[in-house]
């Protein structure tokens, strides 16, 4: 029998109950909650989607609810639910047929709370999916969930066996790839196009974008640094860094639409 899972925070269960209620097995509330005024009608809105859906309700301390989903921050909200699923590989031939598809593609980002701030800034900034290795990269945890607010459970994450063949497949597709790095031929994020079909790549926490993954982009690209104490891109966390180039892009495509 799988683990249970149990997502929380207001805004990741929400999310769960408006996208995939039928997976939601039962809802975890905070005896005596503590939030504000604004936090009490959005349980107040929890309560109301779980009791539309028929979803058992219990009421419960905050030390167990902490116990449930391990951690204390989960706002008095705590929805054991199944596992999120990644999406499946095929919708990227219809994305890539949009003409101007976004895409994400994370090489290697491990960490949960980088990769749920990536999918909260993907959702923000118009992305249309985001791509990462099976192997090597963070699941759709519940910490995920959490750290993305939500967009966990609207932003389609695909994992693909083999990253090389995906990028190759896109570019066949008729998608331009840049890829983040520090390297000589790069160049300044703000000089570079980024109309039409367009995939960027940000590179794990501590190494960067992998050496294969590096040759098939088209173009690379960095975030310059002005200040006295700048150092390279690697400096800045990889969700910083994401956020970053995702705005100049929506930027770029904004201003010219």
């Amino acid at each position: 029998m799988a683990k249970p899972t149990y997502f929380y925070g207001i805004h990741a269960v929400i999310a769960l109950l408006q996208h995939r209620p039928t997976d939601a097995r039962a809802l975890f509330l905070q005896h005596n909650h503590d939030g504000n005024q604004k936090q009490d009608s959005q349980i107040q809105h929890i309560i109301e989607l779980a009791t539309q859906m028929g979803i058992s309700i219990q009421y419960a301390q905050k030390d167990k609810l902490t116990a449930l989903c391990h951690s204390p921050q989960h706002q008095g909200v705590v929805i054991h639910a199944k596992a999120q699923n990644f999406a499946e590989e095929s919708i990227l031939d219809e994305l890539a047929q949009r003409p101007d598809c976004l895409l994400l593609i994370l090489d290697q980002v491990t960490d949960a709370h980088n990769l749920g701030a990536c999918l909260r800034t993907a959702v923000a900034m118009g992305v249309d999916a985001v791509i990462c290795p099976k192997h090597h990269s963070a699941s759709l945890t519940p910490t995920v969930a959490k750290v993305s607010v939500g967009a966990m459970e609207i932003m389609p994450v695909i994992a693909v066996t083999n990253l090389a063949r995906c990028i190759d497949h896109l570019k066949q597709a008729g998608v331009f790839v840049f890829g983040t790095a520090l390297d000589k031929t790069a160049k300044p994020l703000a000089s570079c196009n980024f109309q039409g079909k367009v995939a960027l790549i940000m590179g794990s926490e501590g190494e960067g974008m992998r050496r294969l993954t590096a040759e098939k982009c088209d173009e690379l690209v960095y975030i310059p640094m002005t200040g006295n104490h700048s150092g390279n891109l690697q400096s800045l966390n990889v969700s910083v860094a994401t956020g970053m180039a995702l705005y100049e892009i929506s930027r770029q495509r904004s201003h010219t639409a």
